[in-house]
């Protein structure tokens, strides 16, 4: 990471509330060519969440801890803050001396965009602001959110027009969070209705809308130079798993998460 640092664009695409289990069966049934294209071998990495819910897991992330794979370690980290005595520094890990990665990244020259998803990101309050308030331009609007069937399309539009708006020579750190899995979701299954709410089944088909665009901002991402992405879940969700409904509980289907990091190159 020392040497793309500073020479690559960065995108970190987390897909909020994606289960690993759905993820997976997708990618190995041709659900999600698009998705699938990039990922190493065609398949997701299996990885423990830093967090249960979007909010502690997004710090965690934003501190370097990415979701951890689920295997015994210690694993080396691609980012870290400068700590003494951490187990999962390496010689590979990108190291920074601000207190998250985000101001890392910015104290390397390069511009940090955040835009947001669900409501963490909204900027509607003063817990809305925290996250947001890391990078040095944000973006969230109503039709990025959670209610919104056409959420993932209008955050990849806002990300294209970032990406046009920047200088030639401007490195560019994007985060992306996209809320189009976490629940309401059922408005994404052909013929559901809101009686019948969210299921496992329209949380898969959210992920197919997703892949349906996702094209779209790979290619802005690598419009301009290679980009290094990483692509993952934030944290799971429970459907009724062993009567549990949502998150932010400590259950394998909230825990193990799909993960993927790859270059995306100026062609792609």
């Amino acid at each position: 990471m020392n040497e793309v640092v500073g020479r690559d664009d960065l995108l970190l695409l987390t897909l909020d509330t994606l289960r690993h289990d759905v993820a997976v069966e997708l990618a190995a049934a041709g659900r999600i060519p698009h998705l699938a294209r990039h990922l190493p071998g065609g398949a997701w990495e299996r990885r423990h969440a830093p967090g249960s819910f979007t909010y502690a897991s997004h710090h965690a992330m934003f501190a370097g801890f990415l979701p951890t794979p689920a295997a015994p370690g210690p694993h080396p980290r691609l980012f870290a803050a400068r700590f003494a005595g951490s187990e999962s520094t390496a010689g590979r890990t990108y190291v920074f001396d601000t207190p998250d990665l985000v101001s890392g990244l910015a104290a390397a020259g390069y511009r940090t965009v955040c835009i947001g998803g669900v409501g963490f990101f909204n900027k509607q309050g003063a817990l809305g602001d925290v996250l947001p308030g890391m990078f040095q331009e944000s973006h969230w609007e109503p039709a990025f959110g959670v209610a919104s069937p056409t959420s993932f399309e209008a955050q990849v539009e806002r990300a294209e027009q970032v990406v046009a708006g920047l200088p030639a020579d401007q490195r560019l750190f994007l985060f992306l969070n996209a809320s189009a899995l976490h629940q309401p979701n059922w408005f994404h299954l052909p013929g559901a209705t809101p009686d019948a709410g969210d299921t496992r089944a329209s949380h898969a088909a959210a992920l197919e809308y997703v892949d349906r665009h996702v094209g779209r901002l790979f290619a802005a991402m690598s419009s301009r130079r290679r980009c290094f992405a990483i692509v993952c879940s934030d944290h799971g969700t429970t459907y009724g798993d062993d009567g549990y409904t949502g998150h932010r509980l400590a259950h394998e289907a909230v825990w193990t998460v799909p993960y993927a990091h790859f270059f995306l190159e100026p062609s792609a």
